[in-house]
């Protein structure tokens, strides 16, 4: 973790970068980022601008326990379930961090200044638990500037309306595939109009769609080099860029439509695109790979530390590298699909992979908390 003073080093890169129309946002969160001062100065040297968890990001930060004893302890005591405990201790941290990023919430309008939270991964295939755990996270959380990350399920799907028809913003996770993305603006949409017939100010409610980048370049490198032509190898690297381009492309259209018009009209809010897993997987490629060819304004890259301080140090941002390459990224993806790699069968697999990871991260988590509890004479169950 870098300190406030190395955060200091040239971050001309994230400037333009920012310039361009991109957000940074920082994928990672702890107590002892909070607390030594390393994320608010990440906010006032490096461009960071929102903050983005996850059940693998808690499960790594609470798990190795700097920060948490003093909490852990008082939890103890009162005899709280595990259960309990690690959303009071998440929650705690994401309302930390949202009032290091309130300035920014308020110099933008609510546009950036974010901090997101992840509904229990368990309850991805269940609308009606999910909608009630966003209404739980967002009432716990209490701060303005709070996002409820909700998975892009098809049990998702319904929940996203109602979370955002309820005045709750969304930061929409797990996204894969371009069928689904759509799927999700339109259910971003359906929230706005229903948010509208109940009366509520569209212009306070905001929305990310998390498209994941890296995951679908590892699947999919990863067939081409059983394949092993020479065809199967110039494609490596070129299918998850491909995929967010034509992402955005349909972000264009959709937001550009007549049912948009009307939405728009009443000071609503475009659900920007979020580069997710932008960390770069194979060390063959460049480590600022997903965040130097996917520049376009209006959106959000989501960046894991390391990341970000590649790009600080030898990022090449160079202008839009999205809205130019849509026909390239339709060759591209359809040249894979020549080869027998089902594009379909690929991005239902990685949601299911995804879905799958946070629930082991969760489910980690939540044995690390119970072995605290009961180490501090108190049965967690």
């Amino acid at each position: 973790m870098i300190t406030v003073t190395e955060a200091t080093a040239n971050a001309g890169a994230l400037k333009r970068l920012s310039d361009e129309g991109v957000s940074i946002w920082l994928d990672d969160l702890s107590r002892r980022r909070i607390e030594s001062g390393n994320l608010a100065g990440l906010v006032a040297t490096r461009n960071v601008v929102g903050v983005t968890t996850n059940p693998s990001i808690f499960q790594a930060a609470i798990g190795a326990g700097a920060g948490y004893e003093e909490q852990l302890a008082d939890l103890a005591v009162r005899g709280v379930t595990v259960d309990e405990a690690v959303r009071m201790m998440t929650t705690a941290d994401v309302r930390a961090a949202a009032d290091v990023l309130r300035p920014v919430y308020e110099a933008t309008g609510g546009r950036d200044g974010r901090v997101s939270i992840e509904v229990d991964p368990r309850l991805a295939h269940d609308t009606r638990a999910t909608v009630a755990e966003a209404r739980q996270l967002a009432w716990l959380v209490d701060r303005p500037n709070v996002m409820i990350k909700i998975p892009a399920t098809k049990a998702g799907l319904p929940a996203i309306t109602e979370v955002i028809g309820a005045g709750i913003s969304v930061n929409v996770t797990l996204i894969f595939s371009l069928e689904r993305y759509r799927e999700v603006m339109d259910a971003y949409i359906a929230g706005l109009e229903k948010a509208q017939a109940a009366g509520l100010d569209l212009s306070g409610i905001h929305s990310v769609a998390s498209f994941f980048v890296s995951r679908v370049d590892s699947e999919i490198d990863k067939r081409l080099t059983l394949l092993g032509t020479d065809e199967a190898l110039a494609l490596k690297g070129r299918a998850a860029l491909a995929n967010a381009r034509l992402a955005y492309e349909a972000y264009e259209q959709v937001f550009g439509g007549a049912r948009w018009q009307a939405l728009g009209g009443a000071r609503a809010n475009r659900q920007r695109p979020l580069w997710a897993s932008t960390g770069v997987k194979d060390p063959a490629y460049k480590d600022t790979l997903y965040v130097d060819e996917l520049v376009a304004p209006g959106t959000v890259n989501t960046m894991p530390e390391a990341t970000l301080n590649a790009v600080a140090d030898h990022g090449d941002v160079q202008g839009d590298t999205v809205t130019g390459g849509y026909a390239q990224a339709r060759a591209d993806l359809a040249a894979v699909e020549r080869l027998g790699i089902a594009y379909d069968e690929v991005v239902r697999q990685l949601e299911d992979e995804g879905v799958a990871k946070f629930e082991v991260a969760w489910q980690e988590l939540l044995d690390a908390v119970t072995k605290s509890l009961n180490g501090k004479g108190v049965d967690a169950e």
